[in-house]
């Protein structure tokens, strides 16, 4: 899929999704229910949509960001920093009398979750009439990417636009729990990116090893999805098209954070297929922003640049 142009110099990507503060808590030592542990607490800017736009802006793509916060200190945080790095915000909901969205996540010694809480009630405000009412967004993009933070309803009129537009739709499943509203528009989605509980929920397999993650793949492919990328944290990524599958392993880092690597995989994997990349190398791109984004406490490595994904990329 070469980049697409659609009457500017740069591509535009439209992003759909959830914005949100994320509260993080790191343990020093080992954590025990009923107690507390010494730690950590740092917040930083994040949702899985904001994230993948973060991550597109710092690579040099158009990202639009279609989502909702509210009237409030986090609300123009959030958009303040979506701003400096490039985020095109403008129609973004400003919502008074709503709290903007939040994540709460309590991380072991570590850096992996052990126990995570979500607030997006806001998310409600993404409504069929709001999308419709940026239908030239649409138009304008040469790919289309939401989180399944978006309501069921908006998500049919967002397939339906890009249909009408002939825009590819990618999606991030965001959790188990919210993946089950990906199900019905499978045979629709250009490509979705499910780690392996996500990838469960989709596919109906059963993931225990390398395999059966490419069969999980193979299975979503089976049910019309044209990419389906299988995330295995340090295990890798597995993945499969109508034309091929495969496996490309982790890079070995150190690892400092986990929240917000599948959000710089996604990415890095919209940019490489925009930029005409094969599927392997397009996944390895998205490996490799993923590495840059555990080495760093924030959400989106602010040192995520083509440069430094060059640098330690490997095809």
């Amino acid at each position: 899929m070469a980049m697409a142009d659609r009457g500017g110099g740069q591509p535009t990507v439209l992003v759909i999704g959830a914005a949100n503060l994320d509260i993080k808590g790191r343990a020093a030592q080992a954590l025990m229910p009923g107690t507390s542990a010494p730690g950590e607490i740092r917040n930083s800017v994040g949702g899985v949509a904001r994230n993948v736009a973060e991550n597109l802006a710092r690579l040099g793509v158009h990202a639009v960001l279609l989502s909702a916060v509210g009237d409030d200190s986090p609300g123009r945080r959030l958009l303040s920093q979506a701003e400096e790095c490039g985020i095109d915000v403008s129609q973004v909901l400003v919502l008074a009398g709503q709290r903007t969205a939040a994540y709460l996540t309590v991380l072991d010694e570590a850096g992996k979750p052990f126990v995570s809480v979500d607030d997006t009630k806001i998310m409600e405000a993404i409504t069929p009439a709001y999308i419709y009412a940026n239908r030239r967004y649409f138009r304008e993009a040469a790919m289309v990417v939401l989180d399944a933070n978006v309501p069921p309803k908006a998500m049919e009129t967002i397939f339906k636009l890009a249909e009408r537009y002939g825009v590819p739709v990618c999606a991030d499943p965001t959790s188990a729990l919210l993946a089950e509203r990906l199900r019905p528009f499978l045979p629709r989605l250009y490509m979705v990116t499910p780690n392996v509980p996500e990838a469960e929920v989709l596919s109906g397999a059963h993931i225990t090893h390398r395999e059966s993650a490419i069969r999980a793949a193979r299975k979503l492919v089976s049910k019309g999805v044209r990419i389906a990328i299988v995330t295995r944290a340090e295990r890798g990524v597995c993945y499969a098209s109508t034309e091929a599958s495969g496996h490309v392993p982790a890079l070995q880092t150190d690892i400092v954070d986990l929240t917000g690597a599948g959000d710089a995989l996604t990415a890095g994997v919209v940019f490489g297929l925009l930029n005409d990349f094969s599927l392997d190398e397009a996944v390895r791109l998205g490996v490799s922003a993923a590495a840059l984004t555990l080495r760093s406490r924030e959400t989106v490595s602010p040192e995520l640049s083509l440069e430094r994904l060059y640098d330690q990329l490997v095809i």
